[in-house]
């Protein structure tokens, strides 16, 4: 039988249909966004300023919240189990639920040693890295060296190099906005970091007191130092004896400030505070820490603003 004319109109468009279908998954494919996870606001911040629109970021830790405690919510497991790249702290900040986490999400792609896990803690300065034998008596020591090592712009550059080369190689063909979106936050980074030297550079030498070990590399990074600590241990919570001899030391030394994060109790630092005429200042640890601290940049204008504010009250300068 001869074929009519509406069968080869019917070939013809099935034809057409299927090349268009083709057409449509590659477009789509092409610009499909690359799912990235990371565990906290700043990786998750830096990671938006090199990702642009190339990229969704969905951040597990808040910025008011303590990184090396999260709770474990469905939403995480449902993120590590979609994302390609998973951005972390490491050095054990995220040892206590990270683990199960990527276990239970059951994701090849963000394993440790795949191509879609990236430690941003591996060409960083680090500081504190502990020698000798450590134990438990010493409390939460981080073997591996202080794990807050974003507190430090110039290592937050480096993390940015890192997001960079790792998503040009997850998609080398957008390797040239990567690099011009890093480009770009350097600069502004850059211009960012003279301004917060200008307005810390009178202070510099001036010594204060922090709650915990969050802080080495702020203080480093703008010349401040920490002569004390509220907790006599890493998450040992301040005792009536370690109090009493840290009032007597901050009196001796004339410090008059304790920098506090936002997640710990205010008691006893403002109670030693007044036993000093001082005060407590609360800055933020982590993007989103604070309103109007929503940002990589903005965490440090915050921050330097807030310090610079309190140094101003109790210097006199």
């Amino acid at each position: 039988m001869m074929p009519t004319p509406f069968c080869g109109a019917a070939r013809w468009l099935r034809s057409a249909l299927m090349a268009i279908a083709v057409l449509l998954l590659a477009a789509s494919a092409s610009f499909a966004q690359l799912r990235v996870v990371t565990t906290t606001e700043d990786l998750a911040s830096i990671a938006r300023e090199v990702g642009g629109d190339k990229i969704t970021v969905a951040a597990i830790a808040k910025g008011y919240q303590d990184p090396h405690f999260v709770d474990p919510k469905p939403s995480f497991l449902l993120a590590v189990n979609r994302a390609e790249l998973l951005i972390l702290v490491g050095r054990d900040l995220e040892l206590g639920w990270l683990p199960s986490l990527l276990t239970s999400g059951r994701n090849s792609r963000v394993q440790p040693g795949a191509a879609g896990y990236l430690d941003a803690s591996m060409n960083v300065k680090i500081l504190e890295i502990p020698t000798g034998q450590l134990t438990r008596a010493m409390g939460d020591v981080h073997p591996q060296g202080n794990p807050h090592y974003w507190l430090d712009p110039g290592n937050g550059r480096r993390i940015a190099q890192a997001i960079r080369d790792r998503l040009s190689q997850l998609h080398p063909a957008d390797r040239g906005y990567f690099d011009q979106r890093y480009a770009d936050f350097d600069k502004r980074l850059a211009a960012a970091e003279a301004r917060w030297d200008a307005a810390m550079a009178p202070y510099g030498g001036i010594k204060l007191v922090t709650y915990h070990r969050s802080w080495p590399n702020f203080m480093e990074r703008f010349k401040l130092e920490v002569m004390g600590y509220v907790e006599p241990k890493p998450g040992i919570p301040p005792s009536p004896a370690h109090t009493i001899d840290l009032i007597g030391e901050m009196k001796r030394q004339g410090v008059k400030i304790i920098v506090v994060e936002p997640y710990f109790d205010k008691k006893t630092p403002q109670a030693i505070a007044n036993q000093v005429g001082g005060m407590v200042v609360e800055l933020a640890p982590s993007a989103g820490g604070a309103p109007g601290a929503e940002t990589y940049i903005t965490l440090f204008d915050y921050n330097v603003r807030t310090l610079v504010d309190a140094l101003r009250k109790t210097t006199g300068k």
